[in-house]
């Protein structure tokens, strides 16, 4: 545990994208409260820095938004965050256009890469997120390859613009499915908490807790039979309902607002 962490030099920090970022299943205080996520917890831990060392709670907003794709990501909330003149973005998207098979990844890097830039010429760091190795799902891993194309080009990017990163890849932690909810899609509490630590690191700051992504105890294997009434469990409950509405061209973010839409300070 760092005593002294160093002051972060943001003042107006505002997350965009999809579900990852609205902390879809990081509800701590209940199933039917609000959303946390890894960035509401960013925020917590940037704006606590700033208070010890004597300055100004850090202002926030989140207008990510789940089930959306990069392009709404890019046309509707990149520029509702630049006039919010905020000094920090955290921009992850994608996700949800590569778990489709037909998805364009050179195309989704040039639309990502033209939000970089306009992020960055007006004057705002700008935090991108790596996907995630999804090496142990039975479905998702079927996406591996394009995501890890994808994220070769996050970091060239990053290097071509001075963007940080938040190596999600990398994790050695969410490799372990206890990171994950039900869905296996969207991360715990606990997953959630992890990679605010690795957001953390990416901004180039210490971490609260030196041991962050340290992996979990190893459990015993799950028998066979277990494991596959647990899949077909997931296939019914979370597989059909989320390819019914792709089917129907519906998304579970329909209808739906940003549940932090202006920069205010943290509590």
């Amino acid at each position: 545990m760092s005593s002294t962490p160093e002051s972060p030099r943001w003042s107006r920090y505002v997350a965009i994208g999809d579900s990852f970022t609205e902390g879809l299943w990081d509800s701590p205080d209940g199933p039917d409260a609000p959303t946390r996520g890894w960035a509401d917890v960013l925020a917590a831990r940037l704006s606590e820095r700033r208070v010890a060392a004597g300055q100004s709670p850090l202002s926030y907003a989140n207008t990510a938004i789940r089930g959306r794709l990069l392009k709404s990501i890019v046309v509707d909330q990149v520029p509702a965050a630049i006039e919010m003149t905020p000094d920090l973005v955290s921009l992850v998207g994608g996700g949800n256009d590569i778990l489709r098979p037909a998805a364009d990844i050179d195309r989704l890097a040039r639309n990502l890469e033209h939000a970089v830039v306009r992020l960055r010429e007006a004057g705002i760091d700008v935090l991108l997120g790596t996907g995630v190795d999804a090496a142990g799902s039975p479905l998702v891993r079927a996406t591996r390859s394009r995501v890890g194309i994808y994220n070769a080009h996050i970091w060239s990017m990053a290097r071509r613009h001075g963007a940080y990163v938040v190596d999600l890849w990398g994790m050695r932690s969410l490799l372990d499915w206890r990171m994950w909810a039900e869905d296996r899609i969207h991360l715990t509490t606990e997953g959630h908490a992890r990679v605010a630590q690795a957001a953390l690191v990416g901004l180039g700051l210490t971490p609260d807790d030196e041991a962050w992504d340290d992996p979990l105890t190893p459990l015993p294997p799950t028998p066979r039979t277990q494991k596959m009434r647990e899949d077909a469990a997931w296939v019914r409950e979370h597989v059909y309902p989320w390819a019914t509405r792709r089917l129907r061209g519906r998304s579970s973010g329909d209808l739906r607002v940003p549940k932090r839409p202006d920069l205010t300070p943290v509590e």
